[in-house]
């Protein structure tokens, strides 16, 4: 059994993990033996090597199923089964191998996370919950685990689990950007706007200092500064914002709001335009350019929008009327994607 082998099978793993916790405190993946444990022939394993390092990631799935039907009780081949679908974005699939593997044998830290991932992605938030409840309380010293359930906790509207939760990972990771963020999300949600702007605070000087800057933590302040008012300031974080991701939708739709306010309505229009070219989905700058094209008289142009926003709002329902759609009370998710 060849190196290329051994290492494109524990890229695998590496590689679901990184897809959805780039940037965070992730534990160490467990050692990954194949020599004995993946049951592949030799032409499998050419294949298989040959499929992952072009990342062709169906035709690696068809050479590992091919294999589970000769050798369905192999928990090892399920497992890397499990983190090839999840690579694939194949989260079903993902879900279901990881799930079988975990029956034949109990899976190990690394790959239960990736599991945990897959019902998130799938929209399965309590099955993500026990599977996240089972890693902290196998080892509770590795915050990533307990930042996810602190995650679980916003979308469920625990604001308050949620902070414990998130004031426990960071007295462990003090620099966890993405940490004191959350944190920020769930004090705001609370009405603890002091504490709050002192979590996003932190979360943006530790954010400035990584490269490349994610643009969450300046959005994040800006649009609560905006609700409370304090507009100049908000339109600075929301500038820095769009300096880190020039192409971000909400950023330029939140500017163009406070934009609004001030009577600069040419440029407001200007950001929702591009807000809405930016983010096909994006309802929100659509309604505001038709209220504003009605506000200048131009109302060609605001039936012409109107009539754009009605078609993406029916576009919407349909899409949530066939799975979960988690937003926060803004309409629009404010936590960062992994």
């Amino acid at each position: 059994m060849g190196v290329m082998y051994r290492q494109a099978a524990a890229l695998v793993l590496l590689m679901a993990a990184a897809r959805l916790t780039a940037q965070y405190p992730l534990p160490a993946p467990a050692p990954v033996v194949l020599e004995d444990a993946i049951p592949l022939t030799p032409d499998q394993r050419r294949e298989f090597e040959a499929a992952m390092k072009e990342r062709d990631y169906p035709q690696a799935e068809r050479i590992l199923v091919a294999a589970h039907k000769a050798n369905p009780d192999s928990a090892a081949l399920l497992r890397l089964a499990g983190g090839v679908f999840f690579l694939d974005g194949n989260y079903v699939n993902a879900a279901i191998a990881f799930k079988k593997a975990d029956k034949l044998e109990p899976l190990d830290p690394p790959n239960r996370f990736t599991l945990a991932m897959a019902f998130i992605a799938l929209g399965r938030r309590d099955w993500a919950r026990i599977e996240l409840e089972r890693l902290v309380s196998a080892d509770p010293k590795a915050t990533i685990y307990l930042y996810w359930l602190a995650r679980l906790d916003y979308d469920d509207q625990k604001f308050a689990a949620a902070v414990e939760k998130l004031q426990r990972v960071i007295a462990a990771t003090p620099d966890f950007m993405r940490a004191h963020d959350n944190l920020g999300l769930s004090l705001e949600a609370l009405g603890r706007y002091e504490e709050a702007e002192a979590a996003y605070k932190k979360a943006i000087e530790l954010n400035r200092q990584k490269k490349p800057s994610s643009p969450w933590p300046p959005l994040n302040l800006g649009i609560m500064l905006s609700k409370l008012g304090r507009r100049d300031e908000a339109e600075t974080y929301l500038r820095e914002a769009l300096e880190y991701k020039p192409d971000f939708a909400q950023a330029h739709y939140r500017l163009g709001m406070i934009l609004e306010k001030w009577g600069k309505l040419e440029e407001a229009i200007a950001e929702f335009r591009q807000a809405a070219d930016l983010d096909p989905d994006y309802t929100e700058p659509v309604y505001a350019m038709a209220r504003l094209y009605r506000r200048t008289g131009d109302m060609k142009q605001a039936r012409k929008a109107l009539k754009e926003f009605q078609k993406r709002k029916r576009r919407k329902e349909a899409a949530s009327s066939t799975g979960p759609q988690h937003a926060t009370r803004e309409n629009r998710p404010r936590q960062e994607p992994d």
